[in-house]
């Protein structure tokens, strides 16, 4: 990402309010993400809530139409890999380290809810990744979140590291997979 020079800075000064405007409108038509996160500064309707709606619905139709066909564990990872790349640019609209770990919680409980059949296939490639997101988001929510809020999101978190490590590929995993949420003493 540039990082804008004095000399921009200053040119930017020079113009007037309807350059302004023209710049950033075109500059928000060739951006979607550009757009949104202006959408999401400028507009009072837009709140992290509808981002949220938004974020989850957009997850939730990529694992219904993208975890599709004969090689379904495949798919399955592919959509996952989409659909974390979802919770990335949400939370770069919005600038909210909760948005993140609700929606990294969205699509673990989407995948428990529907796909744990997957896991003992063959190829290990969907439990991997949806044991990395799993620790990825115990590590979120540790690092980024207040102590009060992790006993909100203890319950479901240890749920779902009790179920991967259930699972005899844990023990091939090439990271470290927590047992649990652990609580500051």
């Amino acid at each position: 990402m540039p990082v804008p020079s004095a000399e921009f800075k200053k040119a930017l000064k020079r113009l007037t309010d309807k350059e302004k405007e023209a710049l950033l409108l075109r500059a928000a038509r060739r951006d979607a993400e550009l757009y949104d996160t202006l959408r999401f500064e400028l507009l009072s309707d837009v709140t992290v809530e509808t981002v949220y709606e938004q974020a989850s619905d957009q997850i939730h139709e990529l694992f219904a139409v993208g975890a599709t066909g004969r090689l379904l564990n495949r798919s399955l990872t592919k959509a996952l890999s989409k659909a974390t790349k979802e919770v990335a640019r949400a939370r770069r609209i919005t600038k909210d380290k909760r948005l993140e770990v609700d929606l990294n919680l969205y699509i673990l409980r989407h995948i428990f809810a529907n796909y744990t059949g997957q896991f003992e296939s063959p190829f290990a490639g969907f439990y991997t990744a949806t044991a990395r997101l799993a620790a990825r988001t115990t590590t979120l929510v540790r690092t980024n979140l207040h102590e009060d809020l992790w006993l909100e999101y203890k319950a479901d978190l240890d749920l779902f590291l009790q179920q991967l490590h259930a699972r005899s590929k844990s023990h091939s995993l090439r990271f470290e997979l927590p047992h649990e949420l652990a609580l500051p003493q």
